[in-house]
């Protein structure tokens, strides 16, 4: 992978980014890694929030429509109070850690501080960084994008049953 460390997956709404970093994840088995993804809540077949789950199977609420918070992303109330929780938990810095895992930058995970800090010092250490990132948005979003040492992949119907061999082999 040229030179940067930092490799962000970006692409429209439900094209698979989450599922392809947790098929990234199996196929680094025991690698040393640390971060979390993100998966739909759905409740008859409808979409009622997003949870956060650790690479060791944790979980913890990001937004549900059934949250009452400040912090809103369409329909659904984001819960910054347990994101900030969940991400203390999870050791991103540790030494042995060799891949950082983040699903996603985006609109609701940006509205924590914390979050955006963790993101930031990731992505300039020397580690390497597996993100998704939104497809859209500005603000810190547009600047993890815009940065140097990102190598920025758009997944797309037409690669995204090839890119995964790809991502692996940047990774390793």
């Amino acid at each position: 992978m040229d030179l940067a460390n930092n490799l962000l997956i970006t692409g429209p709404p439900g094209i698979g980014k989450s599922t392809l970093i947790r098929m990234v994840c199996d196929a680094l088995g025991d690698r040393n890694t640390a971060g979390f993804s993100t998966r739909e809540i759905r409740i008859g077949g409808e979409r009622q929030g997003f949870e956060l789950v650790d690479l060791l199977g944790q979980t913890a609420l990001l937004s549900h429509v059934d949250v009452k918070s400040p912090f809103r992303v369409g329909k659904y109330g984001v819960d910054i109070a347990a994101f900030e929780r969940f991400l203390k938990t999870i050791p991103f810095f540790e030494p042995s850690i060799e891949v950082v895992v983040i699903d996603e930058i985006g609109k609701m995970e940006c509205f924590s501080a914390l979050f955006r800090e963790i993101a930031h010092s990731a992505l300039t250490s020397d580690k390497k960084v597996l993100a998704t990132v939104a497809f859209r948005g500005g603000g810190f979003i547009a600047e993890v994008k815009e940065r140097w040492d990102v190598h920025l992949r758009t997944l797309t119907w037409e690669n995204r049953d090839h890119l995964l061999p790809d991502i692996i082999g940047q990774l390793l």
